[in-house]
């Protein structure tokens, strides 16, 4: 099944209450795995990016703290507090993955 498939079944009304609430979950646990994913290949000190929803643009910092949920990133504008799931980790020349 696509998501396409999956997103027109839930719209369309489907799926029951347990089945949605079984998904719900499923998302919950994935984004929490990739959280932590993206959260265990930080160290302070390293560069990232973003797109900032409040800016509307791509945003690139320094990793300054690093807490359960969110990390907080150094920019030329100042400190920003981000969900570990949103950023991206920049690979300096030389470095790998």
């Amino acid at each position: 099944m696509h998501i396409q498939d999956i997103t027109s079944a839930i719209i369309a009304g489907t799926w029951t209450n347990d089945e949605l609430t079984s998904m719900i979950d499923a998302i919950k646990f994935n984004r929490s795995r990739l959280t932590n994913q993206v959260k265990f290949s930080l160290k302070i000190g390293d560069s990232v990016n973003w797109d900032s929803p409040k800016t509307g643009r791509n945003t690139t910092g320094v990793v300054m703290k690093i807490a359960q949920k969110y990390v907080t990133v150094r920019t030329i504008t100042g400190l920003w507090r981000v969900p570990a799931n949103m950023l991206t980790k920049i690979i300096e020349e030389g470095e790998y993955a």
